[in-house]
């Protein structure tokens, strides 16, 4: 095996940045490089010292001046709302019920499933991102549909089969049931095979009754090893809702504590509207929230509030949302929750936006040893960014001094075009797209 040397500028991160100026919180090579065989990281450093470990007929991919970094990481995204993205609506609730609600009964049939799938997969791709934690529709088949375009590309995802048994229409109801007996089904066809991992997914406790939350509960205690994703707190009335579902409940959060789905596997779309107790109980059970920025600001759903839980030692994720969110690119998510943060007067450093998309996400879902850096021993998924994919980006570039400002750059004026290349376990994906 002659496996293959990529050369570069290699930046990964070991902890989470204090600051701007936080250097030891990454580590930088201006001219280095990566050996791959297998599809694992085997060394990483400065080029010389790679290369002299590297046998004398290995393939180099020489992509300097671009950057190499881990691959872009997702921590919340759903797979059939990719033809829902920017659609006209008002805020959460008419946006389902008009919208995600319609497009998703077309996954019933499994040839639109595998038809989307594919595209899914691909999009990721050329936005630079290697995994993701993704929501399928109420049909096994959208299931069986997603992890087979992935494990096509040996990708790591993360997926499962919503469950939902009312507020929804009926073609897209399954029963408690039901939504237990195709969730152990797929767990036991998928979880674990190759890169894949199942998520236990009932959508949230508007569309689940007590006995479905029951039955996920169920689902839990026998497949530990599994995740677990919801929706929690993301927008007023759909707070409101879910109280006068739950009258006994001690708030939102309390729903899921009561049927024990919180946990350090457990990930919480959005987290905005959240009260002192929620948030301590978030933190003590370990589970983590996901901030997805574009999907706020575009359903008007509330800002999320970043140093609040990070106060209160809450883990947090940050994701697209599609298709509430609006671009695939986890840059432009970054660049959004900048602003975000902005807002509630709150600092957002372009070393804490790279940190999150890569090492931080992976942290979230529990797969550091695995993916987020470029450690050696780790699967090779890695995105070759280019600071000056468009003009405007050239010019800029020209008084830009420092990495720091590159990042923000990226962050900023990026998005699929600054992808030059990414890679999958070693294999280049990106241009044979």
């Amino acid at each position: 095996m002659t496996g293959l040397l990529i050369r570069g500028r290699v930046l990964t991160f070991v902890d989470e940045p204090r600051d701007i100026a936080d250097t030891a919180s990454y580590r930088y090579f201006e001219d280095g490089a990566l050996l791959v065989e297998d599809g694992r990281i085997m060394a990483m450093g400065d080029y010389a010292d790679v290369a002299r470990a590297a046998s004398a007929d290995v393939a180099v991919a020489d992509h300097r001046p671009h950057l190499i970094v881990p691959g872009l990481i997702d921590a919340h995204i759903h797979f059939p709302q990719m033809q829902a993205v920017a659609s006209y609506a008002a805020q959460l609730l008419e946006w389902l019920n008009t919208y995600t609600f319609v497009e998703e009964q077309k996954f019933a049939d499994e040839q639109h499933a595998e038809f989307v799938a594919e595209r899914f997969m691909d999009e990721l791709l050329r936005h630079g991102t290697t995994t993701v934690a993704a929501y399928c529709s109420v049909h096994p088949q959208s299931v069986d549909a997603f992890f087979r375009a992935a494990r096509h590309r040996n990708m790591c995802v993360i997926g499962g089969k919503v469950m939902m048994d009312r507020n929804a229409p009926p073609a897209l109801c399954d029963t408690p049931q039901s939504g237990y007996d195709d969730t152990n089904a797929l767990i036991a066809r998928w979880q674990g095979r190759g890169r894949l991992h199942y998520a236990i997914t009932p959508r949230f406790a508007i569309t689940s009754t007590p006995e479905q939350m029951e039955m996920s509960a169920a689902l839990v205690r026998e497949h530990p090893d599994c995740y677990i994703q919801t929706h929690l707190s993301e927008n007023r009335e759909e707070i409101a809702l879910t109280r006068s579902l739950y009258p006994d409940a001690p708030d939102y959060t309390g729903i899921y504590e009561h049927y024990g789905l919180l946990g350090r596997k457990t990930l919480l779309g959005h987290c905005i509207h959240l009260s002192e107790r929620e948030v301590k109980i978030i933190a003590e059970t370990g589970s983590v929230a996901v901030f997805c920025p574009t999907s706020n600001l575009f359903l008007g759903s509330g800002l999320f509030d970043r140093e609040k839980l990070k106060s209160n030692r809450v883990r947090i994720a940050v994701a697209t949302d599609i298709g509430g969110g609006t671009s695939f690119s986890m840059l432009k998510t970054m660049d959004e929750a900048y602003k975000i943060l902005q807002l509630r007067g709150q600092r957002l450093s372009p070393l804490h936006s790279f940190y999150m998309m890569t090492l931080g996400n992976a942290r979230a879902l529990s797969l550091e040893s695995r993916i987020g850096t470029l450690e050696p021993g780790t699967e090779a998924d890695v995105a070759i960014l280019d600071s000056r994919a468009t003009p405007a980006m050239r010019m800029r570039m020209e008084t830009a001094s420092a990495l720091a400002e590159e990042l923000f750059l990226l962050q900023t004026m990026g998005d699929d075009r600054a992808v030059a290349e990414v890679y999958v376990a070693g294999k280049p994906m990106k241009k044979a797209l």
